[in-house]
């Protein structure tokens, strides 16, 4: 209590109140110093490996807070310029394909079907074949009885001898009475024999066909494959009664697949024969590769229908809004993942990539189709509609189909069928 007492009496003696704290300042500042010198020197006599760094320094530290504070910022705007980066190419990309790269997923897969039907009557004795099972071109599917036509072949055959026999007599007489002198035969006769050896001949030249038709008629008994493919939908047994012309078994050609694709007919300005194509299938993830192969050149229109009376129908529509008509454009199939089945009806999203894709294109022009064109089709008025790009029907190649048929057979001489008859006759003129 005294000193403090004390202490507090201080000033009335004279003394000065602010000296006390101004000497401890003072104190304190020298002895900062006397141990900064010390630290220096220590630092200077120390080795490396135990010398204080720069950055350890209270002078360095606000210029590793600034430049971690710049770091820091630039960081945060280049991240901010890559993210709009990314944002622009997906922009990019989504709109070329959602807008400028025709596309639809109203494609569907489509196949050629070959309807077999029977060019003979009769019972199936025998079926080969069952659903759903490949076949190759010229498998046997199922066999009509062949009793019936065994027998019509037989009976050609008989016939075939007879007429040629015939003919081989009456042409035989024919060239003797030609030989003789007008005094042992006359004109009339002449003639006579004549026309016996031509009917003769148009006899032996008819049963000859009809054999040929009957061997034709047996070889169709056994019902072939048309092409390579798979049976579908078989409802045939055997016993069955098969009609001539009637269909009863159906084969999908496994060669004759193809994609139709039905766009926007406001996408059809950026369509042209030959651009590369990629139609992916519900379900599976790796597309199929194609080109544009043709486009139609009609579609039905509702309005050319006639109604009531005659008059035309037309439907009223609205004039603010128009729902675009559906090309359809065929898409030939040129590459399909081994995984990938090809079904007829299946449906497919299809994107046509425009223009056809080259194999002598360099990086620099994908890299043009792949992101300038999508930029320039966004932010610019991006590339003009392609007209004129597709082919008339006199520069198209269409491709024939031919299937075998049957020839008629040249119609032997009647000598090769009855050869014993012809030494017997002698058709020289005879010396009385």
């Amino acid at each position: 209590m005294e000193a403090t007492l004390r202490r507090d009496a201080a000033p009335l003696r004279g003394e000065p109140t602010a000296k006390a704290p101004v000497d401890a300042t003072t104190d304190a500042v020298n002895g900062t110093n006397a141990l900064e010198t010390v630290a220096r020197d220590t630092s200077d006599r120390a080795p490396d490996s135990v010398r204080p760094s720069v950055s350890a320094t209270p002078a360095a530290r606000p210029l590793r807070e600034s430049v971690g504070r710049f770091m820091r910022r630039a960081g945060k705007h280049l991240a901010t310029l890559g993210i709009a980066l990314v944002a622009i190419l997906i922009a990019a990309s989504t709109w070329q394909h959602y807008v400028t790269a025709p596309w639809t997923r109203n494609g569907t897969v489509r196949v050629q079907v070959a309807n077999v039907a029977p060019q003979v009557a009769g019972k199936i004795v025998e079926l080969r074949v069952a659903d759903n099972q490949f076949v190759h071109k010229g498998d046997v599917l199922y066999v009509i009885d062949p009793f019936d036509f065994e027998v019509a072949v037989r009976v050609g055959k008989s016939l075939v001898d007879q007429r040629a026999a015939d003919l081989v007599v009456k042409q035989a007489e024919f060239d003797r009475r030609q030989h003789l002198s007008d005094l042992a035969t006359t004109p009339e006769e002449q003639q006579i024999y004549a026309g016996s050896a031509a009917q003769a001949k148009a006899a032996y030249e008819a049963a000859a066909h009809q054999l040929a038709q009957a061997e034709l008629n047996l070889k169709r008994t056994s019902v072939v494959s048309p092409v390579d493919g798979y049976v579908t939908n078989l409802l045939l047994r055997a016993g069955d009664y098969a009609v001539t012309g009637v269909s009863n078994v159906s084969v999908i050609d496994s060669n004759s697949f193809w994609i139709d694709g039905y766009f926007e007919e406001t996408k059809m300005a950026r369509v042209c024969i030959g651009d590369r194509a990629e139609a992916q299938l519900i379900g599976y993830p790796k597309p199929i590769l194609g080109h544009v192969k043709t486009v139609t050149r009609g579609i039905s229109v509702s309005n050319a229908a006639a109604g009531t009376q005659g008059l035309p129908a037309v439907d009223p529509i609205y004039t603010w809004v128009r729902l675009a008509q559906r090309v359809p454009v065929r898409l030939a199939i040129d590459t399909v993942p081994p995984d990938v089945p090809l079904v007829s009806g299946m449906t497919a999203t299809v994107t046509i990539r425009q223009p056809a894709a080259g194999e002598g294109q360099t990086w620099l022009d994908r890299f043009r189709a792949n992101f300038v064109d999508p930029l320039s089709d966004l932010f610019g008025a991006g590339r003009p509609p392609r007209p004129d790009c597709l082919q008339t029907t006199s520069q198209q190649r269409p491709e024939v189909e031919v299937l075998p048929y049957m020839r008629e057979p040249a119609v032997p001489p009647a000598e090769t069928i009855a050869p014993g008859l012809t030494p017997g006759i002698d058709a020289s003129p005879r010396l009385h």
